[in-house]
């Protein structure tokens, strides 16, 4: 039961800002362990936003899609975001895969990552605006999460000593177990968020010499999103 305490934690301590208590010591497997939370993450994650939705439904439609954009990127600390930025300067480079694994090291953002953080942003407010429903608004962050472990348990780590190796291999049982629910409630979201995981993370293993990375988990859950985002007005 600990275990399961001290996964939830470090899942919602490292992939939200919300103000939990500090994980102290991490230890070996703690990493791998967490990520079959990542989607009881999305259920925390889902119903704040639902409640931004409804906070908001009074306030002109594209005002309040960039409030809840705005929360969608806060409770994340963007570290998706930021991701999807880093991923597109590497992959889409028309470099060799050791360069573009050097890519995924620097600072600097690039015209390909400018232009794909912009057309999330501007993709994501769009469908935001045309009001989805409020389950679809719950389970996409879930969806995304959950689809974010088949990639993760697919494909080797990029570079052994980055973070997302250690959240590799985790108990992706306990993560899909999670995200039923989600997967019940909305079943053409699930579809979509599994094609673009394997199409987004194979690309990038292509490019990046067969494996994947932290920037590319990322880019997986922004692209997931948006996408399922989308398959409701479909």
């Amino acid at each position: 039961m600990n275990s399961i305490w001290r996964g939830l934690h470090l899942a919602h301590t490292f992939l939200t800002t919300l103000p939990f208590p500090h994980v102290g010591e991490i230890k070996d497997g703690e990493f791998a362990n967490a990520s079959g939370y990542y989607p009881a993450v999305g259920w925390t994650l889902g119903l704040l936003l639902a409640l931004t939705v409804w906070l908001t439904s009074s306030l002109p439609t594209g005002i309040a899609a960039a409030l809840q954009l705005a929360l969608w990127l806060a409770l994340t600390g963007m570290l998706h975001f930021d991701g999807l930025v880093d991923a597109s300067d590497a992959v889409l480079a028309t470099k060799t895969p050791l360069e573009r694994l050097k890519i995924l090291s620097d600072v600097h953002i690039g015209a390909f990552g400018l232009a794909a953080g912009v057309m999330q942003l501007l993709t994501k407010w769009s469908a935001l605006s045309a009001q989805p429903n409020l389950l679809a608004i719950i389970t996409t962050p879930v969806l995304a999460r959950a689809a974010l472990l088949i990639p993760m348990n697919l494909f080797p780590a990029a570079r052994a000593e980055s973070l997302g190796a250690r959240a590799r291999e985790g108990n992706w049982q306990v993560g899909l177990l999670i995200a039923v629910p989600a997967i019940l409630l909305n079943p053409k979201g699930a579809t979509v968020a599994i094609i673009t995981a394997l199409v987004v993370s194979g690309f990038a293993a292509r490019k990046l010499g067969g494996g994947i990375g932290g920037d590319v988990y990322g880019s997986v859950v922004e692209l997931c999103e948006t996408t399922i985002l989308i398959s409701a007005f479909v």
